[in-house]
This record gives C-alpha cells, sequence and structure tokens, in this order.
C-alpha cells in the first residue's frame, strides 16, 4: 500500500504591482498548474490522457492546494504532456 508523501512548497515571492488583474489570475493559475503536474508526475502519472479531474483534485488535497478548477485541470494536462 502507498503512503502520502508531503511536499514542501517553495518560498514565494511578491509579484509586481501596477499589473491588470487577468494578469495576476492567469500567472497564479499557472503557478497552480505547474506545482500540480509536477506532483502527478512524481506520483508516475506521465499520461495526460489517465490525469482525470478527479485524479488532479485528489493530488491537490494531497499537497495542500486549493480544489483546481476545469480550466485548472486543463492546463494541468497540458503541462504533462509538454513534459513528455
Amino acid at each position: 500500500m502507498a503512503t502520502a508523501t508531503t511536499i514542501q512548497h517553495v518560498k514565494k515571492k511578491p509579484l509586481p504591482a501596477g499589473l491588470p488583474r487577468e494578469w495576476y489570475e492567469s500567472h497564479n493559475r499557472r503557478l497552480k498548474a505547474m506545482r500540480l503536474a509536477i506532483s502527478l508526475l512524481d506520483s508516475g502519472t506521465y499520461d495526460a490522457r489517465r490525469a482525470t479531474n478527479r485524479k488532479i483534485r485528489t493530488m491537490a488535497v494531497r499537497t495542500g492546494i486549493h480544489r483546481p478548477s476545469n480550466v485548472t485541470c486543463k492546463m494541468v494536462r497540458a503541462f504533462i504532456v509538454s513534459a513528455s
């Protein structure tokens, strides 16, 4: 039986000021998708077709990340494809 592992988070830096709100939202979405993609790859999910929304959201719970939206799940799969 596999045991749950804890993942260390990277120290965060402040974002630049004065940019449009959409930039901050897309930036944070990309960061979340990248963290989830890395976690899935580390856990052995190398195929984007096997990275279902349920699997991505379960990984988010395991790593302490807020529940990703459908758009973020799609980005996670795109990152997994580009990593292969």
